[in-house]
C-alpha cells in the first residue's frame, strides 16, 4: 500500500474512533499518525522491514507501527473493520459530505441510529435534523446541500489520489517481459483535475493467450484489489478497496498509438476526429485509420501519425476536450503550452509562523532545490484564528525575518530571492483584515476568501470587487473558494470580477493545491482571453508540498495557458518590476 492509502484508512479510522465516543487522545493518535504516514518522504511499506526507522517518525509509537505493518500485509486494518461493522459502511461515505463530521455524524446515530446517506437525507427533509442539538434549520439546510453537492461528485477521485496508483501500475505492468509499452489514458492522462476511472493500455508481441494472460493474472495480483467486475481475453475491469475502477485494455503491437488515441481523447473530441475521418473517406477508430477498402492509412503505432494523416497537428492531452483545438490543429495554431520547467517560483506559501510546517529557511532551501529563482512567503492574516494568522506587529516582525533570510538567501549559491507577503483575508464586506501601511510594506499580496461562503452572488462579487480595487492587492487567491469533491465554489459574477482583475492590473491564482485546483481550467483560458495575468501557486503549507505545482501547471495546460500568460515564468527582475507597477 502506499502512503496516501495508509494515511486514508488511519484517518476512517479515527473518524470512527471519534464517532464512537472514544477518548480524544486515542483519536488524536490516529491523526496524528496519517498526518505523520501522509508526510513521509519514503514508503511506509519499505520502512516496515526496519522497526527502529519506522519509530523514529513523530506520532508513531509501537502498538501505531503494528497497526502500520498489519495494513502494509493484508490492506486493512482490524480496527476499522470493527468500526465498520458496527456503524455500518455507509458511515464511511457519511463522513465524506461536508458539514457531517464524525460529531454531528455521532449525534445522529445516537439519537436516531441511521448510518447511511439516504436515510440522514430523509431525516433532514423530514426536519428531524434540526431538533438535535448544535444544529437548527440553517444547518439543516446546508446538510441537504452538502449531500447533493456530494452526490454529484461520488465516485470521483482526486487526480492527486490517482497518480500514485498510476505510476505503481504502469511500473508494473513495463516490468512484465511479454510487455513492450504500456501507458495510462484517459481523464488522467489529459490532466484532469479528477477521474472517474483508470484506464491502462499495454501492448507487446506475445502478450499471451487463452482465457487469462500472464498480463492480465500479474494485474489481477496487484495489491489493494477488491474486487474483479469483468474479465475477457483483452480487457479486465477491477475495483480497489477505495472505490476506484481500473480497466487494463490489451491491444495489438501495432495498434497502440490509435488505441492511446482513442481512450485518451474525450467522447465529444473522438467523435470530431471521426467526423474528420469519415469526411475523408477514411475510417477511424482504437486499430487505426482506414481507408474504405480497410487498408490502413497511418501507422496505428504511432498517435501523432493519426493526426497527421486526418490534416491536424499533434493535440496535447490537456487539449482534447473538443473546445477549438481541432479547428486550431487544422490551421497549425496551436499554442506552445506551458511547461513546468518555465515556472521560476512560487508565490504562495506559509510557515510555522501561522499554520505551515517549515521555517522560512527550510521552505526557501526547498525551492532552491527544485531550482527556483524566487518564493514569496505569505503567511495568513489575523482573520484566520485558526491559523494562528498574524497581526500587524507580528507581520512586521515576520517581513523583518524575511528581509533576514532573504539577504542570505540571494548571497547564496545559487541565488534564492525570499520576497515578503501575505495572504489578507477579505472580510465580509470587501475591506482587508490588515492595516494599509503594514500592506504597503509588503511585496506580495494576495487577497483571499476564508469565511462567508454562504454570501449571495451579487454579495460575494461586490466583496470581490473592493478587495481587487485596494492598491496593494496584487493576487486573487483561489478565487472561488471551492475543494474538489468536498465544497463547491461559492456564486459570484467572474465576467465582472475578471474584468476588475485586468483594469487594477492584479493577477488570478491557480491554487495548485491538489484539492482546491482554483481556479479551473475554462476560467484560466478565460483569463488570457482578456489579458488577465495568471500565477501559479502551490499554497505549500510543507516542503514537500512544493511539488504540487505540477497539478497546477496540468490546469494551465488544459486552459490553453502559454507561459508569456503566467506571471512567474518572469525572471526575478521584471516580476518584482511588474509586481510594483501592478
Amino acid at each position: 500500500m502506499e502512503n496516501q492509502d495508509l494515511g486514508r484508512l488511519l484517518r476512517e479510522t479515527a473518524d470512527l474512533l471519534e464517532v464512537a465516543g472514544e477518548d480524544a487522545f486515542r483519536v488524536r493518535s490516529y491523526r496524528k499518525a496519517a498526518e505523520a504516514v501522509e508526510s513521509c518522504p519514503e514508503r511506509l511499506a519499505d520502512l516496515c522491514a526496519d522497526r527502529k526507522r519506522l519509530l523514529a517518525l513523530p506520532g508513531i509509537g509501537a502498538r501505531m507501527a503494528d497497526n502500520i505493518a498489519e495494513m502494509v500485509s493484508t490492506g486493512r486494518l482490524r480496527l476499522r473493520e470493527e468500526l465498520i461493522e458496527r456503524y455500518q459502511p455507509g458511515m464511511l461515505e457519511l463522513l465524506k459530505v461536508q458539514g457531517l463530521g464524525p460529531k454531528t455524524v455521532s449525534l445522529i446515530w445516537q439519537t436516531h441510529r441511521v448510518a447511511t446517506l439516504d436515510e440522514v437525507e430523509a431525516l433532514a427533509r423530514a426536519g428531524r435534523l434540526r431538533e438535535l442539538p448544535r444544529l437548527g434549520a440553517k444547518a439543516e439546510e446546508k446538510i441537504l446541500r452538502a449531500i447533493a453537492n456530494y452526490r454529484s461528485v461520488r465516485g470521483r477521485t482526486l487526480r492527486a489520489t490517482a497518480e500514485p496508483i498510476v505510476e505503481e501500475v504502469v511500473a508494473r505492468l513495463r516490468a512484465r517481459p511479454e510487455v513492450r509499452q504500456a501507458a495510462v489514458a484517459g481523464s488522467f492522462r489529459r490532466g484532469c483535475e479528477t477521474v472517474g476511472d483508470l484506464d491502462f493500455l499495454v501492448a507487446g508481441p506475445d502478450l499471451g493467450h487463452g482465457a487469462e494472460p500472464p498480463v492480465i493474472a500479474a494485474f489481477l495480483a496487484l495489491p489493494s484489489l477488491a474486487e474483479t467486475l469483468a474479465q475477457g481475453e483483452n480487457k479486465v475491469s477491477v475495483r480497489r478497496h477505495d472505490g476506484l475502477q481500473m480497466d487494463l485494455r490489451l491491444v495489438p503491437e501495432a495498434s497502440f498509438g490509435a488505441a492511446l488515441q482513442y481512450f485518451t481523447g474525450s467522447q465529444s473530441h473522438n467523435v470530431k476526429l471521426r467526423q474528420r475521418a469519415q469526411r475523408r473517406g477514411a475510417k477511424l477508430n482504437e486499430y487505426g485509420l482506414f481507408d474504405a477498402a480497410g487498408a490502413s492509412l497511418a501507422e496505428g503505432s504511432e498517435e501523432a501519425a493519426i493526426y497527421r494523416q486526418l490534416g491536424l497537428d499533434w493535440i496535447p492531452p490537456e487539449l482534447r476536450e473538443d473546445a477549438g483545438e481541432i479547428e486550431a490543429a487544422a490551421a497549425h495554431a496551436l499554442p506552445a503550452l506551458l511547461a513546468p520547467g518555465d515556472l521560476r517560483g512560487d508565490l504562495h506559501m506559509h510557515t510555522v509562523e501561522t499554520d505551515g510546517r517549515a521555517t522560512i529557511e527550510e521552505m526557501a532551501e526547498a525551492a532552491r532545490a527544485r531550482g527556483y529563482e524566487y518564493i514569496a512567503i505569505t503567511d495568513h492574516s489575523q482573520a484566520l484564528a485558526m491559523a494562528h494568522g498574524l497581526d500587524e506587529t507580528r507581520a512586521r516582525a515576520h517581513i523583518a525575518r524575511i528581509r533576514a533570510a532573504d539577504a542570505v538567501f540571494a548571497a547564496g549559491t545559487p541565488p534564492l530571492r525570499i520576497l515578503a507577503g501575505i495572504e489578507v483575508d477579505i472580510l465580509a464586506d470587501g475591506r482587508l483584515d490588515l492595516a494599509d501601511d503594514v500592506l504597503a510594506e509588503m511585496d506580495v499580496v494576495i487577497a483571499s476568501v476564508h469565511s462567508r461562503f454562504d454570501q449571495s452572488a451579487a454579495q460575494m462579487t461586490e466583496r470581490l470587487l473592493r478587495a481587487v480595487a485596494h492598491p496593494s492587492v496584487r493576487v486573487l487567491g483561489h478565487a472561488t473558494g471551492r475543494l474538489l469533491l468536498r465544497r463547491p465554489a461559492y456564486q459570484f459574477d467572474f465576467a465582472r470580477v475578471l474584468a476588475a482583475c485586468r483594469d487594477h492590473g492584479v493577477a488570478i491564482e491557480i491554487n495548485a493545491s491538489p484539492d482546491r485546483l482554483d481556479i479551473n481550467d475554462v476560467q484560466a483560458r478565460a483569463c488570457a482571453q482578456q489579458g488577465v495575468a495568471v500565477v501559479i501557486n502551490t499554497d505549500a503549507h510543507h516542503p514537500r508540498h512544493l511539488d504540487f505545482m505540477r497539478y497546477g501547471v496540468a490546469t494551465a495546460r488544459r486552459g490553453w495557458l502559454r507561459a508569456a500568460d503566467v506571471l512567474n515564468t518572469l525572471p526575478c527582475a521584471q516580476l518584482l518590476a511588474r509586481l510594483a507597477r501592478r
